[in-house]
């Protein structure tokens, strides 16, 4: 058998174009090495296997079998990686086709590199396609809703290796640019198969990368050459546009600065991005604002739950410099009417999440503004999901999010189709363990609906659980979509 998934592996790395036919005997030998094998026959049957995880699943447990690997998902992880590196095109390969593709144009170098990065197996397209995916109708327009089933539960085994293996500051994140082409290890996920195209920011290097994981089309990662924390600041506006105006049909955001409304990896700068239209994007400017010594710039409070302010110019050079002037005014505002604090103890409370794109001629740019204060009510932010949604989200609301789209934990898949048999059963949710922090909310929703049978019971929790993401959107909100938040706004607005 390992003749044939050799064979058949070899056949796709042709047939997607990883692996020149030139390189066909050197590929075989490379993944004979890898299993320790001095011996081939090429397969007189024609190849039948066209699936990318069949071949490895083949492949992984021959692994298995001869004693190279134990049988866990971390050991298979790790090793198939090792196994797809044998049909990577080197590093300065990559990048050299993808700088003549975007003499073409930028959407050409994306669109080789993205589906690069998915036959490669960097973005494993079978584990995205378990992620669970919706939308809802709101008041703010349509909202995506993604339960993410793509990162695989670690097994006993793994834990225990991770937490048994040596701890090591090589690389020190993963966004390093030390990652390309890391072997990985229990506690830190192999990226042989990874490449990154340097990109030149506010006239510094980073690297251009797309997520493993693709929350949506084309999810891409911006970083920091260098391990340096995030901060918003002037900079993180200029590096925006640098990164829009290279490649103009993207649009790119940072998540905060601060914990609790940030993402989560502060540690290292860095930026998301991609090719897609969220619902924050298609919401309309509800009412114009004109703001001193910035006539010439188009701005507008946002139709969204999230506290956003929308620039536009032909010039994103005036974006950035009204941009600058609205954190400078925001990170020291305080406006305790309308419980809006920059400081509590020497704690600064106030940052912003931006986004920037370009529509037509104009660039835009979305400030979003956050504060993180909490209180005894609310212990993890009172800008935060609060308590009575912990059941659907708890995790902070970082960019993605802020966008309209909701990255829910894997248990929701289970749970709603414990919910689901509970609701069809007539049975109480609140004397199962793991459904009662479900109950109450399961009660209050279930008088809506006369009629629920096997074949909408689905559907009806799925629309539940995104009216929850849009309440929860308002939770993160500074100033409430209500005529009291929009003053509030509104004063903020007045003091720039």
């Amino acid at each position: 058998m390992l003749n044939k998934n050799i064979r058949d592996l070899v056949e796709y790395g042709l047939r997607t174009g990883l692996v020149p036919a030139c390189e066909r005997n050197y590929t075989i030998n490379l993944l004979l090495d890898l299993f320790r094998e001095d011996e081939y026959t090429e397969p007189a049957e024609a190849p039948v296997c066209e699936d990318l995880e069949q071949i490895l699943k083949g492949l992984l447990d021959e692994a298995v079998q001869r004693g190279i690997i134990e049988d866990s998902i971390g050991c298979r992880d790790l090793f198939d990686t090792k196994i797809m590196n044998c049909l990577m095109p080197r590093p300065a390969q990559v990048q050299e086709t993808f700088w003549k593709k975007y003499e073409e144009s930028p959407e050409a170098a994306t669109d080789y590199f993205y589906q690069l990065s998915q036959n490669s197996d960097y973005i494993r397209r079978y584990r995205i396609k378990k992620d669970r995916k919706w939308t809802v109708d709101s008041p703010y327009g349509t909202i995506d809703i993604t339960i993410n089933l793509s990162k695989p539960e670690k097994d006993p085994k793994a834990i225990a290796a991770a937490k048994n293996a040596k701890q090591s500051s090589y690389p020190k994140c993963l966004l390093c640019m030390e990652n390309e082409g890391y072997a990985g290890r229990m506690n830190h996920p192999a990226r042989e198969n990874h490449r990154i195209i340097p990109i030149t920011v506010n006239d510094c290097p980073w690297g251009f990368q797309y997520s493993p994981y693709v929350y949506y089309n084309e999810h891409c990662i911006v970083f920091n050459g260098q391990h340096v924390p995030m901060k918003i600041e002037r900079n993180t506006f200029v590096k925006l546009f640098d990164f829009v105006k290279l490649f103009p049909h993207y649009f790119l955001g940072s998540n905060a600065d601060l914990p609790i409304v940030g993402g989560s990896i502060l540690s290292h700068d860095h930026f998301q991005g991609g090719h897609y239209t969220f619902a924050m994007e298609k919401a309309p400017m509800e009412e114009l604002v004109t703001i001193p010594g910035y006539e010439d710039v188009e701005a507008g409070i946002v139709k969204w739950p999230l506290s956003v302010l929308r620039i536009r110019s032909k010039d994103e050079k005036r974006l950035i410099d009204l941009a600058s002037h609205v954190l400078e005014v925001w990170r020291g505002y305080t406006d305790e009417e309308a419980f809006v604090f920059a400081e509590t103890e020497g704690e600064p409370h106030n940052t912003i999440t931006p986004i920037a794109r370009k529509k037509g001629e104009f660039f835009e740019l979305d400030l979003t503004l956050r504060n993180n204060i909490t209180t005894e009510e609310h212990p993890l932010g009172v800008y935060h999901p609060h308590a009575q949604y912990h059941h659907i989200k708890k995790e902070n609301i970082g960019l993605i999010e802020v966008m309209g789209l909701a990255v829910l934990p894997a248990r929701l898949k289970t749970e709603l189709e414990g919910l689901a048999e509970c609701i069809l059963e007539g049975k109480d949710p609140a004397k199962d363990a793991a459904l009662e922090k479900h109950a109450e909310w399961v009660k209050a929703f279930l008088p809506k609906y006369e009629n629920i049978t096997r074949e909408n019971v689905m559907e009806i929790l799925q629309e539940e659980v995104g009216q929850v993401f849009v309440h929860v959107l308002e939770d993160a909100g500074v100033y409430k979509c209500t005529e009291e938040g929009r003053k509030a706004f509104k004063r903020f607005l007045a003091a720039l």
